[in-house]
C-alpha cells in the first residue's frame, strides 16, 4: 500500500487531467443527455419533450437506414485497419532492412489533413475526367467495373470507408508490430522444431501474447469508426439518396440545416451507447480467448 504522502502526490497529478477528461468529455455527454429530452430549435425557449425524441428516432426509417450505413462503414474500416494492420506488421517483421522507412510512410497518412485526404479520394474515384482507380481498371481489361464509385448506390458505402480505413492502418499497424517484436522469439523456435507451422505459430503464440494490446486497438478502432463524419460528408454529404448516411452525418444535419436540436442530442446519446455495446462485446469475444 501506498504511504499517504505518495497517495497524495498522485491525486495532485491525477486531479488536472481528471477534471480536463471531465470538462471536455463527460460535460459534453451529460448536456447532452439532459437536452435529448427537450424540443428546441437553437434560439428559442427549451420546452420539455420527455422520450419522444427517442420515441421519433427508433421509429423513423431514415434513422436506421443511417445506423444500418454506420455498421457497415464500422465492419469495413475495422477489416481495412485492424487486419491490414496486423498482415502488415507480420510482414515487417520479416524484413531485415528499411523498416524505419516503411514505418514512417505507413504513419504518413494519419497526420495528412481529411480535407486533403477527401480531395485526393475524389480525384481516385473520379469517372468523368476517369480517375487513377479507373484507368487502372481499364488498364488490367477490366473495364467492366469502372463506375462512378461516388455516384453508384451499391458501391459509394465501400468508397467512402475505405479513406478512413486507409488512413489509419499504418497507426495500427506500428502498434501491433510494435507487440509483435515482445513475443519471445524462443517459444516460436521451440514451436518450429516441434513441426508447427505458421498459422500455428501465429495463433497458438504470437496472437495469445498481443491479445492486450491488440484489444486496445479494436476498442480505438471502434470508437474512431464510430464517430467517423469528416471524410464522408466531404466526400458524399451522405448521398446519393442516403446511400452512405452515417448516424454522425444524419444527426448534423438534423441539428445544424433542420435546427432540431433536441432530436439531434439523442442521436448523440444512441452514438455513445451503441459506442459502449459494441466495445462490451468486444470486450467479451476476446476474454473468451478465441481466435
Amino acid at each position: 500500500m501506498l504511504p499517504s504522502r505518495s497517495r497524495l502526490s498522485v491525486a495532485v497529478f491525477l486531479l488536472p487531467p481528471l477534471l480536463l477528461y471531465g470538462a471536455a468529455v463527460l460535460l459534453p455527454i451529460v448536456q447532452s443527455l439532459v437536452l435529448s429530452f427537450f424540443s428546441w430549435d437553437g434560439v428559442g425557449e427549451l420546452r420539455f419533450a420527455g422520450l419522444s425524441n427517442y420515441a421519433f428516432m427508433l421509429t423513423e426509417p431514415d434513422f436506421w437506414t443511417a445506423v444500418t450505413n454506420q455498421l457497415g462503414y464500422l465492419v469495413i474500416c475495422l477489416v481495412l485497419q485492424l487486419g491490414g494492420g496486423l498482415l502488415v506488421a507480420s510482414l515487417l517483421l520479416s524484413l531485415t532492412r528499411g523498416r524505419e522507412v516503411v514505418k514512417v510512410l505507413l504513419l504518413l497518412p494519419a497526420v495528412i489533413s481529411t480535407v486533403a485526404i477527401a480531395l485526393l479520394f475524389q480525384r481516385i474515384y473520379s469517372a468523368d475526367p476517369a480517375g487513377p482507380l479507373n484507368r487502372l481498371l481499364g488498364l488490367v481489361g477490366l473495364d467492366a467495373l469502372e463506375r462512378p464509385w461516388l455516384s453508384d448506390v451499391h458501391t459509394v458505402l465501400a468508397a467512402v470507408s475505405a479513406p478512413e480505413g486507409w488512413r489509419f492502418v499504418g497507426l495500427y499497424t506500428v502498434i501491433l508490430y510494435a507487440a509483435l517484436l515482445t513475443v519471445p522469439r524462443e517459444l516460436e523456435e521451440a514451436a518450429r522444431l516441434d513441426g508447427a507451422n505458421a498459422w500455428q505459430i501465429f495463433s497458438r503464440i504470437r496472437f495469445p501474447h498481443i491479445r492486450p494490446v491488440w484489444t486496445t486497438t479494436s476498442i480505438m478502432a471502434v470508437t474512431y469508426a464510430m464517430r467517423g463524419f469528416d471524410i464522408p460528408y466531404l466526400l458524399t454529404n451522405g448521398g446519393p439518396g442516403q446511400s452512405s448516411e452515417l448516424v454522425t452525418t444524419y444527426m448534423y444535419k438534423t441539428a445544424f440545416l433542420s435546427t432540431d436540436y433536441g432530436y439531434a442530442a439523442a442521436m448523440s446519446v444512441f452514438i455513445v451507447v451503441e459506442s459502449l455495446v459494441v466495445v462490451g462485446l468486444i470486450l467479451f469475444v476476446l476474454r473468451r480467448k478465441v481466435i
